[in-house]
């Protein structure tokens, strides 16, 4: 689901939390040692999202944030910010070369994750982790 989340619409937070479970508490973020990524550069998107990213003559960056089931990439373009909403089951994560795709349906974001960049690979790391121990296993378990 890619929407723009620069107003605090309920309809679309309720939407997001829905699909993806609410926020992480303070003690769980602790536990976890941080649910949010890096600045990622992107490299290549998908046709919608290169449209949105295309208005402005920026570098373009984006940030994940891990959720119970799923993650929220950000992206900004303009003075707008943009949500893709990715529930694990959705997920699908490609490592070609210095790079990692992330995709879900028809949407998809390429960052540059070069081996000696520990931070960015890490966090991949604990994104298919995470994504291993909360996924359903069947398809009645959704």
């Amino acid at each position: 689901m890619l929407v723009n989340t620069s107003y605090n619409e309920k309809k679309i937070n309720q939407a997001i939390n829905d699909l993806v479970g609410n926020p992480f508490g303070l003690l769980d973020n602790i536990k976890l040692n941080g649910v949010g990524s890096p600045r990622l550069d992107i490299t290549k998107t998908s046709e919608e999202i290169a449209t949105l990213l295309s208005y402005d003559n920026n570098r373009n960056f984006c940030n994940i944030e891990l959720r119970p089931n799923g993650i929220i990439i950000r992206f900004r373009s303009l003075l707008e910010t943009f949500s893709l909403v990715i529930p694990f089951y959705k997920l699908v994560v490609f490592k070609p070369g210095n790079s990692v795709t992330l995709h879900m349906d028809h949407h998809f974001i390429s960052i540059d994750a070069p081996p000696k960049n520990k931070s960015v690979n890490s966090f991949i790391e604990k994104i298919n982790q995470f994504k291993a121990n909360n996924s359903p296993t069947y398809i009645d378990d959704l």
